[in-house]
């Protein structure tokens, strides 16, 4: 799996170099472009190379998936609190186009874990819940986030390319520069609910 570099010599191309292109490729056609053909094309090989490292292409996507993912960091101080994850988790999608419909597919066919949420099940049980109660409450914020950043994104996609948004639409185009301050009301929804949850446990 070899083509000509700039200086005429042949390279290798790495599982990381396609990974690396697909997603590159994916936040500039989006996920509908994102095909083996446009991702070997991107490189510079035969569809038959990718094939080589990934034996099909929902593989491929689980790696980019994980790619664009283990990107983010988040402090060891906020790592404790369970919205700061969640809103990390949440920036990180929205770093690059179509990412939550991606992740979301990827997360649904069991070929990724994602990074946040052991984080907020370990947040949650610090916060007092017990393992049954934090196992929902970690499915619940990532679901929730993934969820959120899914329709974000297919409004900003809808707006790019000049598609009407019906009035009866819960989330307009228009709505999208104050988005930040709903996602974040509906995570302190939940959070909310957390504590709650705790306090009444303490006093049963």
């Amino acid at each position: 799996m070899r083509d000509p570099d700039p200086n005429g010599q042949a390279r290798r191309h790495s599982r990381a170099d396609i990974v690396r292109a697909a997603l590159q490729l994916l936040d500039d056609e989006g996920l509908p472009n994102l095909s083996m053909r446009a991702i070997a094309d991107r490189i510079g090989v035969q569809v038959s190379a990718l094939y080589w490292h990934f034996r099909n292409k929902q593989t491929l996507l689980a790696q980019v998936s994980e790619r664009l993912l283990e990107s983010g960091t988040i402090d060891s101080d906020a790592a404790g609190d369970i919205e700061s994850i969640a809103v990390n988790f949440h920036e990180r999608l929205l770093a690059y186009r179509d990412a939550a419909e991606l992740v979301s597919s990827s997360l649904a066919l069991g070929l990724i874990t994602l990074p946040a949420r052991p984080l907020i099940h370990d947040a949650a049980v610090r916060a007092g819940l017990e393992e049954q109660g934090a196992t929902i409450a970690a499915d619940t914020i990532v679901h929730f986030v993934i969820g959120f950043t899914f329709h974000q994104q297919q409004r900003m996609n809808a707006d790019s390319a000049g598609v009407a948004i019906h009035e009866t639409a819960t989330m307009t185009v228009a709505d999208i520069g104050s988005q930040g301050d709903d996602f974040r009301a509906g995570l302190r929804l939940i959070t909310a609910g957390i504590r709650a949850t705790v306090a009444e446990s303490r006093t049963a």
